[in-house]
């Protein structure tokens, strides 16, 4: 059986990525969970503090996806596909991403969640720059192009992809943007 503190924060995650930060208070929590509001507030002080808690959680749990994408996947363009699946699953479960969730309410978070937001997406624009740079230096992914700036691209195109997409198109939709993506990455062939 899971423990109450790991049940509040998933259920917390799917409230956040279903309808915000702010778009849910204690009390919907506890119906959800099934306990009372002092027991979520035994573990999370306060809202701030569930919040960092389910960022921790859900940034431990993406160092290990992409730990496994680099280890599973040889070439760039395969490692960024192998990445915007871990979106494809929020098209396909109709959730958006938490921290996009949480980015969409910067200005009312609290200070050291939105460092730890920025924190977030500088490790993924990061990676996926890795990503690149690496796909370039074995071939896989097209030399012309700059590494750190692609990076951002690839970042902010899935992350409007997950949001547009739940609108849209489904995981097809996802799936042709992808598609259109992985193609400005890979090497011209000569004809």
């Amino acid at each position: 059986m899971r423990n109450t503190r790991t049940a509040l924060l998933d259920a917390a995650e799917l409230l956040i990525r279903q309808r915000g930060y702010a778009g849910f208070s204690y009390a919907d929590l506890a119906g959800f969970v099934g306990v009372s509001k002092a027991s979520i507030h035994h573990h999370f002080p306060a809202k701030a503090d569930l919040a960092l808690a389910l960022l921790d959680a859900y940034d431990a749990r993406y160092d290990v996806a992409l730990a496994t994408i680099l280890d599973d996947h040889g070439d760039g363009v395969a490692r960024v596909r192998a990445y915007a699946d871990l979106y494809r699953a929020g098209v396909e479960r109709s959730l958006g991403c938490l921290c996009a969730a949480y980015a969409a309410e910067l200005a009312s978070l609290p200070d050291a969640l939105r460092d730890g937001l920025g924190r977030f997406f500088a490790k993924h624009v990061a990676f996926i720059e890795r990503v690149l740079a690496d796909g370039q230096r074995d071939g896989s992914v097209a030399a012309g192009l700059d590494p750190a700036t692609h990076a951002r691209l690839v970042v902010a195109s899935l992350e409007g992809a997950l949001m547009m997409e739940r609108v849209l198109g489904g995981a097809a939709g996802f799936a042709s943007a992808l598609d259109a993506l992985a193609a400005t990455m890979r090497p011209r062939t000569a004809t």
